[in-house]
């Protein structure tokens, strides 16, 4: 094993040079290290070593190897000697093995081996001789010089029985480096043979390098010096690093705390949102990678620990915890090892030499063997033992290289395994026998010692109930347990580790006979043990306090310890594994952590919602630990707390465990070790094998109540669909189910289910036997079921299953919102591999299938009905715009998907030029609500806003599809044509009357609910109108479809007033608490209020807002409402803007206005001198919030207070396809910070930190958005590295913002802009005259009506070969990646091309092996759904 060495020769205190034949003998005192280095790399030199006190006492190569299990020495070993005993320990080794099977040279055996000219060469022994000579002081005689080592030099046997010397081990520079564990002295002869074939009949020298034990190799000081000031080691430490992570880091960090010692964690990146990281004083991060790079790199460790001024290090358990060479290391650095001594824990680390010093206490043992060299020795030492038998390596733990052989065929089996289990994992492939006993109980001691040679027992732990000998279930104390037993083992385990002065907290492990109570030493761990709590509740005390006081010398508790058992205590250890797949380990994402909150209850753990579980460490996530007066109370209580907790994301053993506390078995207290490998249990869910296109978890009405923040309700796009399915299968109608796109999933099942799909035209099958729609289909365990690609009609596909399925809330529903990444199946798209839990058990439906004519209509061409409203003719739209709208057959674009369909027909006249201070563009309005399902002109184009789209935009709406019919938005597919039917409000009332009768009756009740007769287009949106010199400002009362209306105020501009208005009423009517009102979403000078339609006349609600509106009017100069100054900082033109502009310029439109710094258009079209001009006033401006989800997730719209800070711009055309999270922009008069990652228009200034955290709670965030209406937001300046370190920061409430508390006062804000108002209108002219300038510029170089070119479907008209097979397209789109060429050979899966269609990219792959013979569009293509894009010639090209 290659261990390299952090010293260096520089800080050596002495190095000596010995040259080919020179030869050396000094003493080595205790706790010094020795080096030994090849200079030039082949070199043998041949070394003894002998205790300073006895020379008599020598290495012994035959104690050596037996203690070890292997013939070569390396990193780890202990050299010992002749009587057994420690003489030195190889800390560092760069070659990686040494021979121990050869000996010197003596010049007699010369005259044997070689040439007669060769005969009285000098040898190794004589130079041996030499030293003794020379120093006399040291007493050694002739007698003394035995076997010796090699070291540098390997020499194999051959396959013929002789002996190979071209193994060459070493290099120029290769060491060994050995820590002396006692005064030892060593002697070498470095070999001086000129026919020697291991150095290459040419010898070199070596040197041979010291340190003192008190020397420290990573500071190069002595550690006296490290020392001075730190507290005597009877105090208590005031720095403890902790080498471990997860939730025993946790564990020992509340003790710390308690106990006022500063605390240093150390964390693999991986670990970052561990909470151990989050709770300690100071965390210092090891690098990215696994458990060798991070928590057992013991030279990094140690450097932090120095680095931090640490006096002791408590290791926890596993990682470095039962390495001595580390507690070795902490001591010679003057650091202090919060556990045994080093030769503690190498003694008890080796399960035979435990055995000898249990033999030596009189400790009772099962009938065994020592370390077996062979298999043969082993088959004959089982015969003697007799079978069952236990094959065990002598290193390690945690259940690892422990396997039961029954008969002497599984002995042959497993010997040979088990070995290399103990090498691979321990570096140690010694192993033994041990008699196994079928009905054995694992019981075990728990000890504190105090190094003097006492050693009290705090009670017994029973941790019988396992896995594949790791532990599941630990209770204490150990339950039907005889009070006489109980004595003996405590009485035993403590006199054990008495009898060899063992220090701090150790576990004596017992297997006991569950049919005699005799009792068996197993082992001993010699560091604290997961299940270290359950005694703690017990006996009252903690643990790892008594490992602090022990380690800095109090040992007065242990001394003083009476206390006994008070109740019962049990843990189980919550896991990442998947029971039901063999308890294989699930790394992965936790998107929802919620534990029970009781002070009674106690539950260790690292994580929390949002955490991703690393694949590289322990899989082991919580241990719940229940302590009550009995057992029986405390299996209650426990089972209650696993009930209540929530865990969600990756597999865990939650429900295992649940099932496992209510076996009786379990329940009696009757657990043998290996009972658990015979319990089985199955739980109820779904396996996803394959995920399709885009499959995600949704339910029926999606999340309400969070629009004004920027929340889409998401749910089922189709909603009518998926409701008529859950109401076949007896569902309530709020339980989840599946939405598919483009093709579908396929999964199996693990309980009898009743699953019911329904949507767009596809094939799908049950164990290859189909499984027609709308009706409810039996399915047994292991039936697989797949769902095929979408064809012919419609755009998604549902499944529902009885009962739903079980993911947790998010903001109150279960629905995936895949941009904002929460809800659903952790926030995504399912993969292969997801598991989806199921309720436990299988409810019958309400019918077989549904009633044809209940079945909603499929079709390629649809009518969907609408309200027209809110914005129309004349004051947007042209008259002619309206009838247009109306008449024309639309075409659903390619580029379509849950955040909105886009349509392809007539680009409006518009009834005015441009949308004033809003934006450059007739279709610009300020920023108002959006009703679900409204038509949405983005500029020329419309776009149907489906489930995911935004709130909040700055876009006219002529029309909104009434409620009744938004299932029909989710099924268009590209290609499709509509036309939209206007109708009434009172019509779209009762058609979604209809259908709620209809859903409940499970009968089509009315012709309404699929179609109404068409009215004639009203002259206009405007439901109602207020009179100005009634209320102060026109208020006008738009209809937004049947569920939402509009309230607008005053006239088409940037007043802070009007926002004010719409503030003071949001307020009145929340206040109100209106039966029937929703939801109140405030735009920049309207109000959107969302009411239930079935139990609210519209009528009524607008004569409830007039009668408030009244009494508003009269108060609003005197209105002040609360406003936060926040504090952002803002990284100015951040890389990740530079980059978004990069992508725009590359992919989207390469020569734009803004490009290639949004910057310098920003001072261009605002008429200032330079680009410190624009910064100074972004910095300078105070930016009031004005709306909140302007792009989704509390993302701000914001305009500054002060109108001389108002940058106007222009928003980009086209859009960007990609702008990074919490970028901040500048489009019209408005300032924005993106919510999210995705498109963007706004023109950059640079990026800020999160608006929005999903899973964490902090100061800032009590919800999940950070500001509200009315904040003030101000920036101060940082880098762009200084903000990714406060994006890391901020979301763990690591970075606090500052934020000041003030009140916004409208009486004196109008006052300012009087006061004011001179040098406004100055600095509004200067900007509108630079506007001017620009969109003149724009005009005469044809930009202001620029087009981005839209690619044309392809014709098809090449006939191919008789037997070619043709790849046609899944969907309507356009290519976005050919990846093959003509001539090329493909396999079967191989991806052929790439689309893009409804805002996805969906790969097309070969159905079969052969060779493409014709790629038949290009990259960028525009195509239909059937177009063919490839053509293959089966089998290879030779074929």
């Amino acid at each position: 094993m290659i261990v390299e060495s952090s010293r260096t020769p520089a800080t050596a205190y002495r190095c000596d040079r010995l040259d080919s034949g020179d030869y050396y003998l000094e003493l080595i005192p205790q706790g010094h290290v020795v080096r030994l280095v090849d200079l030039e790399g082949n070199q043998a030199a041949d070394t003894l070593f002998y205790s300073a006190e006895a020379p008599a006492e020598r290495y012994s190569v035959t104690d050596t190897i037996r203690e070890q299990g292997q013939v070569y020495l390396t990193a780890g070993t202990v050299l010992r000697s002749n009587l057994n005993q420690p003489l030195l320990t190889i800390v560092a080794d760069t070659c990686g093995r040494h021979d121990t099977l050869g000996g010197a040279c003596a010049s007699e055996s010369n005259t044997v081996r070689y040439d007669l000219e060769k005969r009285c060469m000098h040898s190794c022994r004589d130079s041996w001789m030499l030293a003794l000579a020379e120093r006399p002081e040291f007493g050694l005689k002739k007698e003394d010089i035995g076997h010796n080592i090699n070291f540098f030099m390997n020499v194999p046997v051959t396959a013929e029985g002789g002996l190979t010397f071209e193994d060459g081990i070493s290099a120029p520079g290769k060491y060994v480096e050995l820590r002396a564990e006692r005064d030892v002295l060593i002697l070498i002869s470095n070999c001086p043979q000129l026919n020697n074939p291991c150095n290459g009949y040419n010898p070199t020298p070596i040197d041979v390098l010291m340190w003192d034990a008190s020397f420290n190799p990573l500071t190069g000081r002595p550690v006296r010096e490290e020392r001075a000031g730190r507290p005597d080691r009877n105090t208590m430490f005031d720095t403890v690093l902790i080498a471990n992570r997860g939730a025993i880091a946790v564990r020992i960090i509340r003790t710390l705390r308690r106990l006022k010692i500063r605390s240093v964690a150390i964390y693999a990146e991986s670990d970052r949102d561990s909470l151990h990281v989050r709770l300690a004083d100071q965390a210092i991060s090891l690098g990215e990678g696994g458990a060798v790079e991070t928590y057992l790199d013991a030279n990094k460790i140690l450097r932090i620990a120095q680095q931090e001024q640490a006096q002791a290090i408590h290791p926890g358990y596993g990682f470095l915890s039962e390495n001595a060479d580390f507690a070795a290391a902490c001591q010679s650095l003057g650091i202090t090892f919060i556990g045994p001594r080093p030769e503690q824990i190498t003694d008890f680390g080796l399960k035979h030499r435990a055995r000898e010093l249990a033999m030596a206490a009189d400790v009772p043992l099962l009938p065994g063997t020592n370390l077996l060299l062979s298999l043969s020795e082993a088959t004959q030492a089982a015969a003697i033992i007799g079978y069952p038998l236990m094959l065990k390596t002598t290193a390690g733990g945690g259940g690892i290289g422990m396997q039961v052989c029954d008969t002497e065929q599984d002995l042959i089996k497993a010997f040979d395994s088990v070995r290399r289990l103990g090498q691979n994992n321990f570096s140690h492939d010694g192993v033994f026998l041990e008699k196994f006993i079928p009905r054995a109980r694992h019981i075990e001691v728990q000890v504190v010692g105090d190094g003097n040679g006492f050693a009290v027992a705090i009670g017994e732990r029973d941790c019988s109930a396992q896995r594949r000998n790791q532990k599941v279930i630990e209770e204490c104390p150990a339950p039907n347990l005889a009070d006489s037993v109980r004595a003996h083992l405590q009485a035993t385990a403590s006199e054990l580790l008495a009898s060899i002065h063992y220090l701090n907290a150790g576990t004596v492990e017992f297997i006991l006979d569950a049919d005699t109570e005799a009792f068996y030493f197993l082992e001993v761990n010699t560091r604290l043990q997961v299940e270290h709590g359950v005694t703690e509740e017990v006996f009252g005390v903690d643990l790892v306090e008594w490992m602090l006081k022990v380690a800095s010398g109090d040992t007065q508790l242990l001394h003083e310890f009476a206390a006994k058992p008070e109740g019962h205590a049990i843990q189980v250890r919550v896991y990442a594994e998947d029971p039901y797949k063999n308890f294989a380990p699930a790394p992965g994402f936790l998107s929802q952590v919620e534990w029970p909150q009781q002070s009674d209850v106690r539950i260790d753990h690292w994580i929390r919602s949002g955490v991703e579980v690393s694949p590289y460490f322990d899989p082991m996530l919580a241990k719940v630990i229940v302590h009550r007066r009995d057992r029986a109370q405390a299996l209650t209580a426990l089972a209650q707390v696993l009930n209540e907790a929530q865990l969600y994301g990756t597999q865990t053993n939650q429900r295992y465990l649940q099932a496992l506390l209510v076996d009786p078995v379990v329940q009696a207290g009757a657990v043998t070790t290996r009972y658990l490998n015979e319990f089985s249990w199955t739980p109820a869910r779904i396996d996803v094998i394959s995920s399709g296109t885009q499959t995600t978890i949704q339910d029926a009405w999606g999340r309400r109540g969070y629009w004004s923040v920027g929340v889409p309700p998401s749910g089922a796009f189709d909603q009518w669909t998926f409701r008529l399915l859950n109401r076949l299968l007896n569902n309530d109608d709020s339980c989840a189910g599946l939405e598919m796109t483009v093709t579908g999933l396929s999964f199996s099942v693990s309980r009898p289910l009743y699953l019911a799909w329904g949507g767009a035209t596809c094939e799908v099958t049950a164990n290859s036997e189909a499984l027609p729609p709308h009706q409810a289909h039996r399915l047994e365990p292991g039936t697989v079921v797949e769902f095929g690609a979408i064809k012919d009609c419609g755009a998604r596909v549902y499944a529902a299953f009885d009962g739903g399925i079980q993911c947790p809330d998010y903001l109150g529903s279960k629905s995936t919102f895949t941009l904002g990444q929460f809800g659903g199946h952790t926030g995504r798209a399912l993969r292969a591999g997801d598991v989806l839990p199921l309720t436990e058990h299988c409810n019958a439906p309400v019918v077989a299938t549904l009633p044809v004519a209940l079945i909603p209509p499929r079709s390629s061409v649809w009518s969907l009905r609408v309200i027209y409203g809110p914005h129309g003719a004349p004051d947007f739209f042209t008259q002619e715009d309206i009838e247009h709208f109306f008449s024309h057959e639309w075409e659903v674009h390619y580029n379509s998907s849950r955040t909105g369909v886009r349509l392809i027909g007539p680009k409006p006249e518009w009834a005015r030029s441009d949308g004033g201070e809003a934006g450059l563009h007739p279709s610009n309005i300020h920023d108002n609500a959006y009703a679900f399902g409204t038509v949405d002109f983005t500029g020329d184009m419309p776009v149907i806003l489906g489930p995911d789209g935004p709130s909040l935009g700055g876009f006219v709406c002529p029309a909104t599809v009434i409620s009744a019919d938004l299932w029909k938005i989710g099924q268009l597919a590209a290609g499709d044509k509509l036309r939209f039917v206007p109708v009434t409000h009172a019509q779209a009332v009762v058609a979604e009357s209809q259908q709620n009768a209809s859903l409940k009756a499970l009968e089509l009740s009315s012709d309404t609910v699929y179609h109404s007769e068409p009215m004639v287009v009203p002259e206009t949106p405007i439901v109602r109108r207020g009179a100005k010199h009634d209320f102060g400002d026109e208020i006008l009362f738009r209809a937004a479809g049947d569920h939402f209306v509009l309230v607008e105020y005053g006239e088409q501009i940037l007043d802070i007033r009007l926002r004010f208005r719409a503030h003071a009423l949001m307020i009145a009517l929340e206040q109100a608490k209106i039966p029937g009102v929703l939801e109140l979403t405030p735009g920049i000078r309207s109000l959107q209020i969302h009411y239930d339609s079935q139990s609210l006349e519209l009528s009524a609600l607008i004569d409830t807002v007039l009668e408030t509106e009244r009494v508003l009017a009269r108060q609003l100069d005197t209105l002040e409402v609360p406003s936060r100054v926040v504090h952002l900082p803002l990284s100015w033109d951040d890389d990740a803007c530079q980059q978004a502009i990069t992508k725009y310029q590359q992919s989207v439109r390469k020569d734009a206005p803004w490009c290639p710094s949004n910057l310098e258009f920003i001072r261009r079209i605002n008429g200032l001198d330079s680009l410190d001009q624009v910064k100074q006033i972004v910095y300078d401006a105070s930016y009031l919030v004005l709306g909140l989800g302007d792009v989704y997730l509390g993302a701000p719209v914001a305009t500054p207070i002060d109108p001389r800070h108002r940058l106007v711009t222009t928003k980009y055309n086209p859009a960007r396809t990609w702008t990074a999270e919490n970028s901040v922009g500048i489009g019209g008069s408005y300032l924005c910070v993106y919510g999210m990652e995705g498109p963007g228009g706004y023109q950059f200034v640079g990026r800020t930190l999160q608006m929005w955290n999903r899973y964490q709670k902090t100061r800032e965030f009590q919800q999940p958005w950070l500001l509200q209406f009315f904040d003030q937001i101000r920036f101060y300046e940082v880098s762009h590295d200084e903000l990714m370190q406060i994006r890391r920061d901020f979301p763990n409430g690591d970075y606090p913002l500052r934020i000041e508390e003030t009140t916004f006062s409208l009486a004196d804000y109008q006052g300012f802009l009087t006061e004011q108002a001179s040098s406004i209108s100055q600095f509004v002219a200067q900007r509108e005259q630079a506007f001017q300038v620009e969109l003149a510029r724009w005009h005469q170089n044809g930009q202001f009506h620029y087009q981005a070119d839209e690619p044309e479907p392809v014709s098809e008209e090449q006939v191919w070969p008789a037997g070619s097979v043709r790849i046609d397209s899944p969907v309507s789109g356009s290519v976005w990646e050919v990846c093959v060429e003509p001539g090329a050979s493909v396999q079967q899966g191989d991806t052929l091309l790439i689309l893009e269609s409804m805002k996805m990219e969906i790969p097309v792959f070969a159905p079969q092996r052969g060779q493409v013979i014709g790629v038949t569009v290009d990259s960028g293509a525009r195509i239909r759904a059937g177009q063919t894009l490839c053509v293959l010639h089966k089998g290879e090209a030779n074929e």
